[in-house]
């Protein structure tokens, strides 16, 4: 079987779950479970043989023309690169631990043969985005995406907290896609094709007429997708939903799509400094702000979600200074520790019996009672404070040091301003990661009972 027959089944099985999970899930309820799990399983092992064959050698590009539409033709065409291949296989081992975690999860739910199939199409939602070569054809994994995510965060309907969450979601995200669509279709115009390859010959080439009004377009898109300032407000009222689908959304998903956008079409960014500098602000105040915002939660799941929101940041500033091969080091260091993060809170707010953790510090012996979600947790913190040897070390080091070239002016892609906005944001979005990280780790596992007062005769003394 060809590479690129591989890569064709690897969205495919996971939406063809999906679709059999809602055809069956009501009258064959034993079907539901291996119906979620094993189609994303199949799409995980097909996707490191995808990478494996790939190898990180030249890109392989395959296309078939689905209609004929004027002037711009639309192709069902697949590129895969060293990049797309590594994020794929993310995707696919983040999705098969989240349904994996939800068979017990939601065990009792009454809704979940429906929750199931939404989580596999949102995975092969965005293994479309992944693998995709042609922009339109990602256009509709990014939408189809912003469709899942409204049922899913929304999945405890019955709350006013899920519900209006929910809702802004949605509507957050579609404010941002609004202007993404003109710059896509400006960009489409201008190379003439929607192929990615295609677009990418034409910057090369100055074909690209208005390089710096199509990347501020295409950037409301990208800050809506990726909870990047200012359209960051949904990401943490997100959380109303199941911890399953945080962790989804959170590591490999929706707001990686993003930053996955913007590496894959760096060159288009690139040929504008205004653009790479707009970008480079929007990081630093990004990652700063998220992370003090976090100081100041109480929720353990809304302290993870600004967590999130700041370590975007940090991928969008590695893009700003034009190195992609930091931002990608650090979106899949980014997605392994954060899904350990929101599946070992789940255990914990359901061991505690609340998200507080004003409350969770208020009991002792949690880490007793959770040994296998406390050292999870407690691995996962090491490395999104970056602490050597995890890997959120060597990412984040590979961020600053790109914005350090950058600031001194070693860069020919990015301009000084852009390099030394995110240095200086991500050395102390580093300090406060480290105190918010801290905090969260005491509050929850370091609590204390409070003693009762005693008399001098008690027998409680």
């Amino acid at each position: 079987m060809t590479t690129t027959t591989l890569a064709v089944l690897v969205p495919l099985f996971p939406f063809l779950g999906a679709a059999a999970g809602l055809l069956l899930g009501r009258r064959s309820p034993g079907f539901t479970r291996p119906l979620a799990v094993l189609p994303t399983l199949a799409a995980t092992v097909l996707a490191v043989l995808v990478a494996v064959r790939q190898g990180g050698g030249r890109p392989i590009s395959a296309s078939t023309q689905l209609t004929p539409t004027g002037s711009v033709p639309v192709d069902l065409a697949l590129y895969l690169d060293g990049f797309a291949v590594l994020v794929a296989v993310l995707v696919g081992v983040v999705a098969s631990c989240v349904q994996i975690y939800s068979t017990a999860y939601l065990r009792d739910d009454p809704r979940y043969p429906s929750y199931a199939a939404l989580v596999s199409l949102f995975t092969s939602a965005m293994l479309l985005v992944v693998y995709s070569g042609d922009l339109m054809v990602l256009l509709v994994g990014w939408e189809i995406m912003g469709i899942c995510s409204y049922f899913l965060v929304g999945h405890y309907w019955e709350t006013p907290e899920a519900r209006a969450a929910s809702l802004k979601a949605f509507l957050v995200t579609k404010l941002g896609d609004v202007p993404f669509l003109f710059g896509l279709f400006a960009l489409a115009v201008d190379a003439g094709t929607f192929r990615i390859t295609g677009i990418l010959g034409a910057v090369a080439t100055g074909a690209i007429e208005h390089p710096t009004l199509v990347a501020l377009l295409l950037l409301a898109g990208v800050a809506g997708k990726s909870a990047q300032f200012p359209l960051h407000t949904w990401l943490p009222d997100a959380m109303a939903g199941p911890t399953p689908v945080s962790a989804l959304i959170h590591a490999a998903t929706m707001v990686a799509a993003g930053v996955y956008f913007v590496a894959r079409l760096l060159p288009v960014f690139a040929a504008s400094a205004a653009a790479l500098t707009v970008l480079a602000v929007m990081a630093a105040i990004t990652m700063a702000g998220a992370a003090l915002a976090a100081l100041a939660q109480d929720d353990i799941k809304r302290v993870l979600a600004y967590s999130t929101i700041s370590q975007l940041g940090y991928m969008s500033g590695a893009l700003a200074v034009g190195d992609r091969g930091a931002a990608v080091f650090h979106l899949l260091s980014h997605g392994a520790f954060k899904a350990l993060l929101f599946l070992a809170a789940g255990v914990v707010i359901h061991a505690a019996g609340t998200n507080s953790l004003a409350a969770m510090s208020r009991m002792s012996g949690l880490a007793q009672r959770i040994p296998d979600a406390y050292w999870t947790m407690t691995i996962a913190l090491l490395a999104l404070v970056a602490i050597p040897p995890f890997a959120g070390f060597f990412s984040k080091e590979a961020v600053l040091v790109a914005a350090e070239r950058t600031a001194l002016g070693e860069s020919a892609v990015a301009p000084a301003a852009a390099g030394w906005a995110v240095l200086v944001s991500g050395l102390l979005t580093a300090l406060l990661t480290a105190a918010y990280a801290t905090r969260l780790w005491l509050l929850a596992f370091r609590g204390r009972a409070p003693r009762l007062p005693t008399t001098a005769g008690s027998p409680w003394r």
